[in-house]
């Protein structure tokens, strides 16, 4: 579980690098990675494993959904997939202060 979690991760954080491309657009995502990222230590704190942080990941798509709902101006074009990106990519983020992290 927490390996193909790991991978999830790693893959939104990916994504979100390859939209630096387009500046405005991956500027608005990052502030959105850096939001769901405080609210995740609220949720879970700031002493936590790799095990814990799964699964907050496996019951976190409702919270962070409302997040970036209530985080992005009406102009912005964020979607559905976009918040996949932003949840994986703020989780991959968090998992480097993991207890038992390795790289």
């Amino acid at each position: 579980m927490i390996e193909s979690a790991r991978q999830q991760w790693e893959e939104g954080s990916r994504r979100l690098a390859a939209e630096a491309r387009d500046e405005v657009r991956y500027s608005q995502l990052c502030d959105l990675v850096d939001t769901v990222r405080d609210r995740l230590r609220l949720k879970i704190g700031q002493h936590f494993s790799l095990e814990e942080l799964a699964a907050a990941h496996a019951v976190a798509e409702d919270w962070v959904r409302e997040v970036v709902r209530e985080e992005t101006p009406p102009a912005a074009r964020v979607g559905v997939r976009d918040v996949a990106l932003v949840q994986d990519a703020a989780f991959h983020a968090y998992s480097r202060g993991a207890g038992n992290y390795r790289p």
